[in-house]
């Protein structure tokens, strides 16, 4: 069984930044990717971030030059969120998939950015 607990959320004004952070429990010890989305209210999810074994990192275009996504070991994985505006108000998850097929999400964090 895996479980991912994320960290790190909160209120920020426009410009601010931002670092969350993901810890990963459970026997599993070879992840295919892992990564951050985010939800909005009223929106899907979405791919914000992610690293992928063997292909590097991939961002989306809405946050790239602003979020920087960092394996820290592996089973913690941070993003570091600068600029950080209103349009990026949302609840961020965690996401690790295996080559498995296990696909696990955490909780979510709530992200706040207004004046």
């Amino acid at each position: 069984q895996v479980q991912l607990v994320e960290s790190g959320g909160g209120l920020v004004q426009p410009g601010g930044s931002l670092r969350l952070s993901c810890a990963v429990s459970g026997n599993i010890f070879s992840f295919y990717a892992m990564g951050w989305y985010r939800q909005a209210p009223g929106e899907q999810r979405e791919l914000v971030a992610n690293i992928r074994t063997g292909a590097g990192t991939n961002y989306a275009d809405s946050v790239k030059g602003r979020f920087s996504i960092s394996r820290v070991n592996t089973k913690n994985v941070d993003l570091q969120m600068n600029g950080l505006k209103p349009e990026d108000t949302a609840v961020y998850y965690c996401n690790v998939k295996t080559y498995g097929g296990l696909d696990s999400w955490g909780q979510g964090t709530q992200v706040t950015v207004s004046s």
